[in-house]
């Protein structure tokens, strides 16, 4: 077994228990700490590691965090939740609307964007309405995934498919072969939470309360910001259905966070208040991965498979994406199989997407609300989440194949 693939083990591992001792491990330290020992033991050079990081991702997430600080600290962000969340009568319906809400802004705007707005506000609706935080947080989390797939541009792997394979009018195949079944599993998903969290939800009446702007100008400039994003994914939406070239990510958030770094007199404050760890840890990840990806063991079992079947697609995605992560799988896959049909495409979307259902580390949407929900003391482990996880993914296979397999 090569190094860079025990090191991996070792991650996965150290995540899980989070702690030795006395000694509590956050999931940032640990992927940096592994992608520091793989640069140090020349498993990977730093040029590689270097060329290895996506500085798109880091300057989208980047951008993000300072709309996502600045809509919280001007208290537009609780504001918007009030408007989108007042016509729930209970707790039960908020769950539901939390998921079908999330996963259809991640279709459009992406999953990582809404991972990053939506973090805080799940924590503040569970404090304001007494609900566990850990119910609304996996709620995010599935519902950021799940919603993703049903669009080319809804996740990074599902842009790679898009972009990488013969599928013509991508957004019109993904609708076709994956809309309906991702309405069904978001449904299901919603029973599953309440399922694992029923002291959570019950059919009481909850009160919602206008809420009051804290700052006035940081609000508009926030407003100002979010609309600059919708407008320019619109944009991007608009340029890919004429088949153009489009804004990168990247620039569609720096652009959108100008506002706020021009304009707030506390533009410092919200920099040093974004949430560096998280940025950190995609770094440390991209480096890792690539480690991984270099020592070729995953290449090598791939490579010999014949992915002629739904079932033998969606489950390998999910597996494999586990541990090199989705989008290498997906490139991994598409490498070997670029004639493949638009019904396996979009099962290879569908397996490769939701596999962030099964582990924290599957998504890096996971990544970023468990990280954010650290920062408010909210601490939701690897065991809890796979607890919950593992039934969600089990059930989202089987609604995509058996939706699938009547094509």
């Amino acid at each position: 077994m090569s190094i860079p693939l025990m090191v991996l083990i070792a991650v996965f591992t150290l995540i899980a228990i989070r702690r030795i001792g006395k000694v509590t491990f956050k999931i940032w330290q640990v992927m940096t700490a592994a992608a520091l020992f793989l640069i140090l033991t020349r498993q990977i050079t730093l040029k590689d590691a270097l060329l290895s990081i996506n500085f798109d991702v880091i300057l989208f997430l980047i951008g993000m965090f300072i709309i996502g600080e600045a809509m919280r600290e001007s208290g537009y962000l609780y504001y918007l939740s009030y408007l989108v969340f007042r016509r729930t009568k209970n707790s039960s319906s908020l769950l539901l609307l939390v998921i079908i809400v999330s996963g259809f802004f991640s279709a459009l705007l992406m999953n990582d964007t809404v991972a990053v707005v939506g973090t805080p506000l799940m924590i503040y609706l569970a404090s304001k309405h007494k609900i566990n935080p850990k119910a609304l947080l996996l709620a995010l989390a599935f519902g950021v995934t799940i919603g993703s797939v049903t669009s080319p541009i809804g996740n990074p792997q599902n842009l790679l498919i898009a972009l990488g394979s013969q599928m013509k009018n991508p957004f019109v195949v993904f609708a076709k072969y994956l809309f309906i079944p991702t309405v069904l599993n978001m449904i299901l998903t919603y029973f599953v939470i309440k399922i694992f969290y029923k002291s959570s939800f019950n059919d009481e009446r909850i009160e919602h309360s206008p809420v009051d702007l804290t700052d006035l100008k940081l609000s508009g400039i926030s407003k100002l910001s979010l609309i600059l994003l919708l407008a320019l994914i619109g944009i991007r939406i608009f340029s890919a259905l004429l088949g153009r070239e489009s804004l990168e990510l990247s620039y569609i958030s720096t652009i959108a966070a100008l506002p706020v770094v021009v304009l707030s007199k506390k533009r410092f404050k919200l920099l040093k208040s974004i949430d560096w760890a998280t940025i950190v840890f995609f770094i440390s990840m991209f480096i890792t991965m690539q480690a991984v990806w270099n020592c070729g063991f995953f290449q090598r079992y791939v490579s010999f498979m014949n992915f002629s079947s739904i079932p033998q697609v969606l489950l390998v995605s999910v597996g494999v994406s586990q541990f090199i992560s989705n989008v290498p799988f997906v490139a991994l896959f598409l490498t070997f199989f670029k004639d493949a049909n638009n019904l396996l495409l979009c099962a290879l979307a569908a397996g490769s997407t939701i596999a962030g259902n099964l582990t924290i580390l599957g998504a890096a949407s996971n990544v970023i609300i468990l990280q954010n929900a650290e920062k408010e003391n909210v601490h939701l482990t690897f065991v809890e989440f796979f607890k919950v996880g593992s039934v969600v993914t089990i059930v989202n296979v089987l609604v995509y194949w058996l939706y699938l397999i009547v094509f």
